[in-house]
């Protein structure tokens, strides 16, 4: 097999906030091939960054002409508004997601590492204890504009036991903050007066996307194939989190916060699903032992100094 430092490394979604985080990570010890139609700024030298649409033909030529030996696929539509009554985004992540799948058979690459999320087992009053890697997937029953993301976890399960040569892996983070996202985590707790459902306060787990960037660069390090979660050091009440930010919460009863959602929504002026309230509702809790043992992934920042990240960001704005 060719020495990893040779390696090369095809990253969908480069050009996104955590997309620049991994690129950045992965370029130390891999070749970084990125695969995105937006601009990357101050782009490292070592980082080629190539303006394609995965659902072409041109474009599958191309990718396998650069002949990667690892596929890290995380350029998936995730904003709930842009598939929101919108086919769009549903076929742009199906297609971009068989292409990929199918370039990955063709190359018999090494890994095959797809990050999808936690939020996919869906809060519900059913929850109890920490869920692990085998939990039901009922994200979308509440929330049907995650449908398709759903899907595409679905889709790579199939495709680990298709190719069981392929190492593939797909990660479940928890809700990933940064000081350089800006999705729906991190701008909700950036807000100066937070609202909360009256009556609930559910514990809450979050991940620093420096941790994620680990997470990936441990899938590609490890011999290692399967699905895992990816949490933070600890997790704590939501009205804890709130607190240590030196925000202010605002209970509102969940029917006037529910309806008066539904309607921004409606007229796209939130891009909150009225679906995403269950976070804020339900304990949802995840468990990340399997990734601490097989990947031997073990969170830099603490919960506390993930959160520092978002309010250090408020000072300087």
């Amino acid at each position: 097999m060719t020495e990893k430092s040779q390696e090369r490394v095809l990253l969908t979604g480069s050009s996104g906030a955590l997309g620049q985080m991994i690129a950045r990570k992965l370029a130390d010890s891999f070749q970084v091939i990125g695969v995105d139609r937006r601009a990357f700024p101050k782009k490292p030298s070592h980082v080629e960054v190539l303006n394609l649409d995965l659902r072409r033909k041109s474009a599958f030529v191309a990718l396998k002409k650069k002949a990667p030996h690892c596929i890290v696929h995380i350029g998936v539509i995730r904003n709930p508004l842009k598939h929101r009554d919108n086919s769009n985004a549903y076929h742009f992540n199906l297609e971009t997601t068989t292409q990929l799948l199918k370039l990955a058979e063709q190359l018999e690459v090494r890994k095959f590492v797809f990050l999808s999320s936690a939020n996919l087992y869906g809060p519900s009053a059913r929850s109890s204890g920490f869920l692990q890697e085998d939990a039901a997937l009922h994200g979308a029953d509440r929330s049907p504009e995650i449908r398709d993301l759903v899907a595409l976890d679905m889709m790579i399960q199939s495709f680990f036991w298709k190719m069981p040569h392929i190492e593939t892996v797909i990660l479940r983070p928890v809700h990933i903050v940064g000081a350089e996202l800006n999705n729906a985590p991190s701008r909700y707790l950036r807000l100066q007066h937070v609202p909360t459902l009256l009556g609930y306060d559910p514990m809450i787990q979050l991940v620093h996307a420096s941790d994620v960037t680990e997470a990936v660069k441990l899938s590609l390090d490890n011999s290692t194939r399967g699905i895992f979660n990816i949490t933070g050091e600890s997790q704590a009440p939501l009205s804890r989190l709130i607190q240590a930010l030196g925000k202010t919460a605002i209970p509102l009863p969940e029917f006037a916060i529910r309806t008066a959602l539904k309607t921004a929504f409606r007229y796209r002026l939130s891009s909150y699903p009225p679906g995403e309230l269950d976070h804020l509702k339900y304990t949802c809790l995840v468990d990340g032992k399997r990734a601490h043992a097989e990947l031997k992934y073990k969170p830099e920042y603490t919960l506390m100094q993930s959160l520092m990240t978002l309010k250090s960001l408020d000072h300087r704005s």
